[in-house]
């Protein structure tokens, strides 16, 4: 697969996983870990619309707000720094993640609307948690009333406002339920 390159001003969705599927997160610690190095190597470099990190893998939409060097050198350091504490704790060696995080280029509006959506939705396709109440992804962070680095204004503004976003969700998550259940 060829990676999408980074080009500045661009929204781009960022995952990857753990080698082999593995788990990357083994405990709440170890998300509140990756957080604090995400904001530490990348909150001056990118902007954030939206993330959710599930055991073994993670979404992140991002705005690349720097050179892109910048912006893939940070990713890198961010992984490196991860993978060694994790490896450390967990008395593993070896590759953490897959070889390269992925990347997708957004090309509309609408886009970016149902991808905000599937990463919040991500606890409830993978874990069958309710996405509301999971801890680790953007959506309580958007709707809550706390201050934050993620870019909350430019998300809710995506769904014209607070009420449409929380809507646009739930709708979207009935939607999943019926469809499995038909299954």
């Amino acid at each position: 697969m060829k990676l999408e390159n980074l080009e500045k001003d661009y929204y781009y969705h960022i995952y990857n996983r753990g080698i082999n599927a593995d788990i990357i997160f083994a405990s709440d610690a170890n998300k509140i870990y990756f957080l604090k190095l995400y904001k530490k190597y990348l909150a001056e470099k990118v902007s954030t619309f939206a993330y959710c990190l599930l055991s073994n893998h993670f979404h992140v939409l991002i705005r690349v707000e720097k050179e892109p060097k910048e912006v893939i050198q940070a990713f890198s350091n961010l992984f490196n720094a991860y993978a060694k504490a994790f490896n450390k704790q967990q008395e593993r060696t070896g590759s953490l993640f897959e070889k390269h995080f992925k990347r997708i280029r957004l090309h509309n509006e609408e886009y970016l609307k149902k991808l905000v959506i599937y990463i919040h939705l991500n606890p409830q396709l993978h874990l069958s948690e309710n996405f509301e109440r999971f801890r680790f992804s953007s959506y309580q962070t958007i709707i809550s009333k706390k201050e934050t680095s993620l870019n909350k204004k430019k998300v809710i503004a995506l769904f014209d406002d607070l009420q449409n976003f929380e809507y646009t969700h739930r709708h979207r998550s009935l939607e999943l339920e019926e469809k499995f259940k038909l299954e």
